[in-house]
């Protein structure tokens, strides 16, 4: 297998497995918030940050692949 292959891999396999771990934290808040009766505006809070986490995670992957397009990285 060629090295450009592999780093490709790699790297669809990382995005993978992070959007796999964001998931499952998702389902664990989702649990934890339903049986600890927590209030609508707590549980929206409790979204919005999660949210925000895996927007800047994304926002990452989307500048670091338009830098390297660009050749800057």
């Amino acid at each position: 297998m060629l090295a450009e292959n592999l780093k490709n891999f790699e790297a669809i396999g990382m995005n993978l497995l992070f959007a796999g771990i964001f998931f499952f934290i998702g389902m664990a808040i989702h649990d934890v918030l339903k049986q600890g009766n927590v209030p609508k505006f707590g549980r929206y809070i409790v979204w919005l940050v999660l949210f925000l986490g895996c927007a800047g995670f994304i926002a990452k992957g989307l500048i670091q692949i338009s830098w390297e397009g660009s050749g800057i990285g």
